[in-house]
């Protein structure tokens, strides 16, 4: 059995199929992106999930090789790229309607939303009415056209990135649009050894270009599948409520995360615990994934922001998770009507 955790502890056949198909995308993908494995991890998490992802980085990060790979390694996948610049329209993204002479009739033609894995190459550049043409596919997995709604192909991920250093020429995305990715990550720089090896692997041209598919569009679905049954203790769901609601009481927040986000932390910490070897959710899922779903989705006052100044953002972030935590700890076991002792692997009847 492939594996990207753990051996299964409470592993059934459809778990075993899911880890599988998990090792798979992630042995393959690690062929054209060194050294990121955790990274990686996280969104294919988040395509267990039918979640879809922000990457936040400077230049040469391997975004656009992460979502390359990821189109490239899924047999029956129709990848496409949006370039976003300035002068992009809405219907350069949905597509629209065109006369036809022969048929004398308007005739759709699909834009690059219509595809399966969709890369929004520095989205903050793209105005803001052409960002919010994303909106509805991204919630709802359908376009609206003239009045005719559309459903999206499945597997449907939107792999978004955006460059956080260069602010001239770039519209910052609103609140409402960063609450539609799943989770907000960045990739970094490798390691010196990573990054020696990438030197080499380049030496003859790029391995995406010798990238083969290792899966199909059905494993990917039977992926999702297996995500869904992920078991989450009722102990654990409570904690998830506690601490979005925390992060809208604390003083350092002006909006807190929404009930949205409540909901995408429960299914990224069911995504993880799958691609760690569990089918079942535990603590550490949750804390692990605290920031990357959440850390977007919250407006903040001036006065974290002097603390990002002092400290930086990462560390300020860490800091706001700390309080979170100690506003909403960590609960330590669950218990069934009869009080006796459960861990968070047990089904409680």
């Amino acid at each position: 059995m492939s594996s990207v955790g753990p051996t299964a502890e409470r592993g059934d056949e459809r778990l075993e199929r899911a880890l599988d198909v998990a090792g798979r995308l992630l042995g393959n993908i690690e062929l054209a992106v060194r050294g990121k494995r955790e990274e990686i991890k996280l969104v294919l998490a988040a395509l267990a999930c039918k979640g879809h992802v922000l990457f936040e980085d400077v230049p040469g990060t391997a975004k656009t090789v992460l979502a390359r790979a990821i189109a490239q390694s899924v047999s029956g996948a129709e990848p496409s790229r949006i370039q976003c610049t300035p002068d992009l329209q809405p219907t350069d993204v949905t597509g629209l309607s065109v006369w036809n002479q022969q048929t004398r009739d308007f005739e759709f033609r699909p834009g690059p939303i219509f595809a399966n894995v969709v890369l929004v190459d520095e989205i903050n550049r793209a105005m803001p009415k052409t960002q919010s043409a994303l909106l509805e596919a991204m919630a709802e997995r359908q376009v609206t056209i003239d009045g005719v709604t559309s459903e999206l192909s499945e597997p449907f991920i939107v792999l978004a990135t955006q460059n956080p250093i260069e602010l001239e020429g770039t519209f910052p995305l609103p609140e409402a649009q960063l609450d539609r990715f799943f989770l907000k990550t960045a990739l970094g720089y490798p390691g010196s050894e990573d990054e020696l090896q990438i030197v080499r692997d380049q030496r003859h041209g790029h391995p995406l270009g010798d990238l083969e598919p290792v899966v199909d569009v059905r494993e990917v679905d039977d992926l999702q599948a297996a995500t869904e049954g992920v078991y989450v203790d009722e102990l654990l769901q409570r904690w998830i409520i506690d601490l979005v609601r925390a992060t809208r009481e604390l003083d350092i927040v002006a909006i807190g995360a929404s009930v949205r986000g409540s909901l995408a932390l429960e299914r990224a910490a069911r995504g993880w615990a799958l691609l760690s070897g569990r089918d079942y959710v535990a603590p550490e899922d949750i804390e692990s994934l605290f920031l990357p779903v959440l850390g977007h989705r919250i407006l903040f006052t001036p006065s974290f922001l002097v603390e990002v100044r002092k400290v930086g953002r990462t560390r300020a972030l860490e800091d706001f998770r700390e309080r979170c935590l100690a506003q909403a700890p960590r609960p330590q076991a669950s218990l069934t009507g009869d009080g006796e002792v459960v861990s968070f692997g047990e089904r409680a009847d």
